[in-house]
């Protein structure tokens, strides 16, 4: 019987620990995604070295952010970040002007998953 109450335990502890988020660092841009809308969707952000905070506040699909330039070039993208979890994504070398973000993932985009980002 203390063996099986032990297990229990066990099963409820581990239960409760969550995927792969990650707390928000000081600095950060948080950008939360959801099916199918990036939230802000217009953000501003310093020249050279940009720090993104991304939370998948959607109800089950994974999401992420990709950034191209104005002619169609894709400059960085995060990785996949599953539903309630959180990543931070860091931009080492981007400069001035103005780009896109968007969820490379299949019809996010055409469903309006995208956004500007003014880089200053």
């Amino acid at each position: 019987m203390r063996a099986l109450t032990a297990s229990l335990l066990a099963v409820v502890v581990l239960a409760g620990c969550g995927g792969s988020s990650t707390p928000q660092p000081a600095g950060s841009i948080k950008v939360t995604m959801t099916e199918f809308n990036f939230d802000p969707a217009s953000i501003s952000a310093p020249a050279v070295k940009v720090v993104f905070y991304l939370v998948n506040g959607g109800n089950g699909t994974s999401h992420n952010l990709i950034i191209r330039d104005g002619s169609g070039k894709r400059v960085a993208g995060s990785e996949l970040v599953s539903a309630g979890d959180s990543v931070v994504f860091t931009v080492d070398s981007i400069a001035a002007g103005t780009y896109t973000f968007y969820c490379d993932q299949a019809g996010h985009e055409a469903s309006g998953m995208k956004g500007k980002l003014t880089v200053n």
